[in-house]
């Protein structure tokens, strides 16, 4: 009974996480996978939300870039939709960027997306949040450094996320 308690109180405090580090209400319905190692040092939890969003919340002791999310989201077996910046800061992948391409480029202003979209992959993201737009081949990968390729199956689940006006 303590694991059902557990589990609920784990959900609360997700959602209550995800509303101070993100500024968006995700109220918790199901958690596919809790709490599943993505690295030696990070771990995540993918859940889906009561509007059937599917979202992807990393955590890590170590620091992460966006660029070291991207690669985890793939490695994981889903598709990203949006990589949701932190709270009060809508452009902030993009200011990071800006920042970096100047750093490198310091007499020069970035022309247009294309200048600063390796820069932006710069950022640092950490803790991350990703909605999902799909699971890939309907099955959801850990991190296992004791397997062929370090990653391994976890969990079944199929989601596809449909556009609509």
């Amino acid at each position: 009974m303590t694991d059902m308690n557990d589990q609920i109180y784990d959900d609360l405090a997700l959602e209550k996480l995800i509303r101070a580090q993100f500024g968006i209400a995700a109220d918790v319905e199901t958690v596919i996978a809790r709490q599943f190692p993505i690295s030696r040092t990070g771990t995540a939890t993918l859940f889906l939300t009561k509007k059937k969003q599917l979202y992807l919340y990393i955590d890590s002791h170590s620091k992460m870039l966006l660029s070291d999310v991207k690669k985890i989201v793939s490695r994981v077996g889903v598709k990203a939709e949006t990589y949701i910046p932190p709270k009060g800061r809508p452009k902030y992948f993009d200011e990071i960027g800006v920042q970096k391409f100047k750093e490198v480029f310091p007499g020069r202003t970035p022309v247009n997306e294309q200048d600063i979209a390796y820069y932006r992959t710069l950022s640092p993201y950490n803790p991350a949040l990703i909605l999902l737009n799909e699971v890939k081949t309907g099955v959801i990968y850990q991190f296992d450094s004791d397997t062929n390729g370090d990653w391994r199956h976890i969990a079944k689940f199929a989601y596809r996320r449909i556009r609509t006006s």
